[in-house]
C-alpha cells in the first residue's frame, strides 16, 4: 500500500478516515487492508445472507423504503418493546444531534475518552461539556459516586454514560448504572449508550431500556450497524418513555431509514440464531486476542466488553508511526487515539477480529515494534509525526475551557472562565445523596 495514504489521517479530526478513501488513495486493485480500527462484527451477516441481499440489490435499491414507523414495529416486535418507546435514526449519530438539539438545554456532562459525538456534537451548538477524566492509573474505569459528586459541583443538566465505553471497553453492571440513573433524577437528562453492549457477557441482562422507559428522563441508545456487522447501512434507535421518544420521533424525516436497513430488519427474524452465534464467537476471540496481545513485551491490554481493546504501547513508542508503519508495511489498519480527548498517542483501540487476522496483526506489531529491518519504533520517542494525534490541542481545549467550545476560547479576553475540579476517579464509595456539592476551584487538566 502506498505511503502517501498516511496523508488521510492528516485531515480527519476526530476519527480516522473511511475504508473506502483509503482504498481510492491506495490506487491497488483487490481488497483493503485488515481492518482493526471499524469496531464492526466480522461474523455478521453470514456469506448466505449477503448472497440474499446481493440477489435482491436491483429492488433494493431500487425503490422507496417503507416509514420509519413500519420499520420500527418490526423491530420492536423482536425486541419487544412498545414502538411508542422507541425512535430509529439514520445511525446512532442522527440520533445523538437530535438529543442535542431537543433535549440538552445548556450542559452536558461525559466521561473522556469516550466516543467523540459525545463531545464534538454539544460544543457544536454552544453548549457546555463538562469533561469527567478516566484515570489511566484506574485502568479507566468510571467511578459512578465520583461522577456523581463532579455533576453536581458542576451543575451539569445533561449527563452522558457509555456503556461499554469507546475506546477502552469499560462496563458498568446494571444495578450500579440503575442506582446512579435514580441519583440524578432531578437532572434534565441522562443518557445510557448502549451501542456497544451486545458484546458484553459480564452478565445475562447487562441492558437498561426497561427500566428507561419507566423514567422521566433517561433516554438509552443502541446501534444496530454495530452489532449486525453494516455500518454502512447506518441504523440505530433509542428506547425511552413514550414522551421522551415521542419528541424525537417526531422531528425524523418520514424516509429517514433505507431500504437495506429495512431489508436487514426483516431477515432478523429469521437469522437470530446466526447471530447469537456470532455475538459469542466475536466474545471468544476478544479473549484470545487480549492473551495474544497481553504477551508482547511492554504492551498493555486493558479489560473489555466491547468489541475491540484499548492498548497502551510500550514506552518510547509514538501511535502515529506505528499507525502507518502497519498500514504500508502490512497493510493492517488500527485506530491511533492521539486525536480522542483524554487519550494520548501512546493509545491504540484494536477490534477484535479471527484469529487468523489477530496472528498477522500480532506478527506486524512485533516487527514495527522490537524489529531491526527499518528500526524499531520503541527506542524512538521523538520519532513520530506530530499530525493527528492532536492531543496538544484537545487538552488545551479541555483545561482551558472544560468543554465550553471554541467561544469560550475566543471570550478569555474578558475574563478567566470558573472551572471546577474533576475529583480523581476510584472505587467502592456508594452514590451520594442528592445534595449540592461545593464546587472546587482547580482546573480540568490533560490525561497523565
Amino acid at each position: 500500500m502506498s505511503g502517501n495514504v498516511t496523508s488521510l489521517f492528516r485531515g480527519t479530526a476526530a476519527h480516522s478516515p473511511s475504508m473506502a478513501a483509503l482504498t481510492r488513495e491506495s490506487g491497488e486493485a483487490g481488497a483493503g487492508p485488515v481492518d482493526f480500527c471499524i469496531p464492526c462484527n466480522p461474523y455478521f451477516p453470514t456469506p448466505a445472507m449477503f448472497e440474499e441481499m446481493a440477489g435482491r440489490l436491483r429492488d433494493i435499491i431500487t425503490y422507496y423504503p417503507s416509514g420509519a414507523d413500519t420499520i420500527t414495529a418490526e423491530l420492536c416486535g423482536l425486541l419487544e418493546l412498545p414502538p411508542q418507546c422507541v425512535a430509529m435514526g439514520n445511525g446512532s449519530t442522527e440520533l445523538i444531534t437530535w438529543i442535542d438539539h431537543l433535549l440538552v438545554r445548556d450542559s452536558l456532562a461525559v466521561p473522556v475518552p469516550t466516543f467523540g459525538r459525545w463531545t464534538d456534537q454539544p460544543m457544536e451548538t454552544g453548549k457546555r461539556v463538562d469533561m469527567f477524566p478516566l484515570q489511566e492509573s484506574a485502568g479507566f474505569a468510571l467511578d459512578l459516586a465520583r461522577y456523581a459528586e463532579f455533576v453536581r459541583a458542576r451543575g451539569t443538566r445533561t449527563v452522558v454514560i457509555c456503556n461499554p465505553n469507546n475506546p477502552d471497553g469499560g462496563y458498568l453492571h446494571k444495578q450500579a448504572l440503575v442506582q446512579f440513573m435514580d441519583a440524578m433524577a432531578d437532572r434534565d437528562l441522562v443518557v445510557i449508550d448502549e451501542s456497544f453492549l451486545e458484546f458484553a457477557d459480564a452478565e445475562a441482562e447487562p441492558s437498561v431500556v426497561r427500566e428507561a422507559m419507566l423514567r422521566p428522563n433517561v433516554v438509552v441508545l443502541r446501534s444496530l450497524g454495530k452489532n449486525f456487522g453494516l455500518h454502512g447501512i447506518r441504523f440505530g434507535y433509542l428506547v425511552a418513555n413514550p414522551a421522551l421518544a415521542g419528541r424525537v420521533r417526531a422531528m425524523l424525516p418520514k424516509w429517514n431509514l433505507n431500504s437495506f436497513a429495512e431489508h436487514v430488519v426483516f431477515m432478523l427474524r429469521d437469522h437470530g440464531p446466526e447471530y447469537a452465534q456470532s455475538l459469542h464467537q466475536v466474545r471468544r476471540d476478544r479473549l484470545e486476542m487480549a492473551g495474544r496481545l497481553s504477551a508482547l513485551p511492554g504492551l498493555t491490554v486493558y479489560p473489555s466488553q466491547g468489541n475491540f481493546l484499548f492498548v497502551r504501547l510500550p514506552v518510547g513508542a509514538e501511535g502515529t508511526v506505528v499507525r502507518d508503519r502497519m498500514l504500508t508495511e502490512h497493510r493492517i489498519l488500527v485506530r491511533e487515539c492521539g486525536n480522542k480527548i483524554g487519550s494520548s498517542s501512546r493509545f491504540l483501540r484494536l477490534v477484535v477480529r479471527p484469529q487468523v487476522d489477530v496472528h498477522r496483526l500480532v506478527s506486524g506489531l512485533e516487527q514495527v515494534l522490537y524489529g531491526s529491518r527499518r528500526g524499531a519504533a520503541v527506542p524512538g520517542p521523538a520519532t513520530g509525526t506530530g499530525y493527528s494525534s492532536g492531543t496538544a490541542a484537545v487538552d488545551r481545549l479541555v483545561s482551558e475551557t472544560n468543554g465550553a467550545g471554541m467561544r469560550a476560547l475566543a471570550a478569555q479576553s474578558a475574563g478567566p472562565p470558573g472551572l471546577a475540579a474533576a475529583p480523581a476517579a476510584g472505587t467502592g464509595m456508594p452514590l451520594p445523596a442528592a445534595v449540592p456539592v461545593a464546587p472546587a476551584a482547580a482546573t480540568v487538566g490533560p490525561m497523565p
